[in-house]
């Protein structure tokens, strides 16, 4: 039986006792039996919105259930006396500890105080620190969400904030405070003391997305800004002061051809980055010769190589077959290797290995170049991301390329290892893993 259900069945079990009695006025089994209505539609509601992950509209419906549950509880305790309201104030607090305990997202109820009266598992995984009678703050080291508690406890009004925290990892939740009433009556609501259901929806992952786009936005916009400012300069030099100068129009032109090829490639990339992440979900199912595929980047950068004075070595190129796409394959590598040759040139050699392993086939390119300095390494494959931004421009690399390779690794199930110290030059490694039926043969 699924959470949503359990609660259901709790709290609809926690009121059928007040409709088994049978010495109650008519008009007042009617109000009950409105009331006992009202409620399981309103946990039906709950456990709808709980599976469909509407989370945000829970704990209003809490106030709800809560208000339904008290209309049904304190005609009972009336007719029973002190210990029947002992009684309903404990079922009421257990039926809403059964729906919090249902939702997905971390939930808290504190009392009037602020202090934590009851919390979900997700609230004490997210929140280490919480603890029944303790304050709020003690888990929660956030000003905004302490102001947002004070302010419904001071004007009874639904609060809406953000908590984000940096320690120990980075997070950050959407917060809202709801005030929840245990009574039935309201006429005599404004008297009763209130509590506050808070529900914390985890969005680090959005938030994580957001700045991405905002950044690669921005990163986009900077990349095609400098050539076209470069384009511009030269055609209002070429149209003034080298009007009649052809050797200097001639010059101007061979360097403005190159900041359009620059454009042309960093819009290639783009495109090629978009198309990649649309079907990066969808694993390929082609049988690709990976050697064949390394051989091929080989022979087409070998004069790419001459020219930086560097010679490719290739060991372990015998027949392996991986599942995979043999376009996106050669553009992995021809990525890695042409990075070999133009950063790590310093070294002269740049050395290509496959090896297929018991349980995976890998694919390492190594140079001897000036190696790349630790804090680098975790960033390499981010959009834009350059060690050396001049040097990167000026041997016409977009930035793009290594986010264009951790792309294709994901479609292919495939992980991109890169080890590097400076003055000893840097490896890639691609790892492809065999399935458990190649691991069992």
């Amino acid at each position: 039986m699924s959470r949503p259900s359990i609660v259901l069945g709790t709290a609809l079990d926690m009121v059928a006792a007040t409709q088994q009695e049978t010495q109650v006025p008519p008009a007042r089994r009617w109000r009950e039996s409105a009331a006992v209505g009202a409620l399981a539609a309103t946990l039906l509601i709950v456990c709808v919105l709980a599976m469909s992950g509407a989370s945000f509209l829970l704990p209003a419906l809490v106030g709800a259930t809560v208000t339904a549950v008290a209309a049904l509880a304190r005609p009972r305790a009336e007719r029973h006396g002190v210990a029947e309201i002992t009684r309903s104030q404990e079922t009421v607090r257990a039926g809403i500890q059964a729906i919090v305990s249902g939702f997905a997202d971390p939930v808290v109820v504190l009392d009037s105080q602020g202090n934590v009266t009851m919390f979900n598992t997700q609230a004490k995984a997210a929140l280490p620190q919480l603890g029944i009678g303790r304050p709020l703050s003690f888990a929660v080291r956030s000003p905004e969400v302490v102001q947002a508690v004070e302010r419904v406890l001071r004007e009874g009004m639904v609060a809406e904030t953000e908590f984000h925290e940096k320690v120990p990892v980075e997070r950050s939740f959407e917060v809202r405070a709801t005030p929840v009433r245990f009574d039935a009556s309201p006429a005599e609501a404004t008297s009763a003391a209130i509590e506050i259901v808070i529900l914390f929806r985890d969005v680090t992952a959005a938030r994580r997305l957001e700045r991405m786009r905002v950044d690669f936005v921005a990163n986009a916009s900077h990349e095609l800004r400098t050539p076209l400012a470069s384009l511009y300069g030269f055609i209002e030099t070429i149209e003034g002061p080298a009007k009649n100068d052809a050797a200097a129009q001639t010059r101007f032109l061979a360097i403005m051809r190159e900041q359009a090829r620059r454009m042309s490639r960093l819009i290639d990339d783009l495109l090629s980055l978009s198309r990649i992440e649309l079907k990066e979900h969808v694993h390929p199912t082609q049988d690709v010769r990976l050697d064949s595929v390394l051989s091929e980047v080989v022979d087409t950068l070998t004069p790419l190589a001459l020219e930086c004075h560097t010679k490719i070595g290739v060991e372990g190129i015998s027949r392996v077959l991986v599942t995979g796409d043999r376009d996106e394959l050669i553009r992995v590598f021809e990525n890695l290797i042409e990075n070999a040759v133009k950063y790590g040139q310093s070294g002269g050699r740049v050395d290509v290995a496959l090896v297929d392993g018991e349980r995976a086939v890998s694919v390492t390119v190594r140079d001897y170049g000036p190696g790349i300095a630790p804090e680098h390494l975790p960033r390499l494959t981010e959009r834009f991301y350059r060690v050396d931004v001049a040097e990167s421009r000026q041997k016409g690399g977009t930035g793009l390329g290594l986010a264009l390779v951790k792309h294709i690794l994901n479609r292919h199930k495939a992980r991109l290892l890169v080890r590097s110290e400076l003055g000893a030059g840097a490896s890639f490694e691609v790892v492809f893993p065999k399935p458990a039926s190649d691991e069992a043969a």
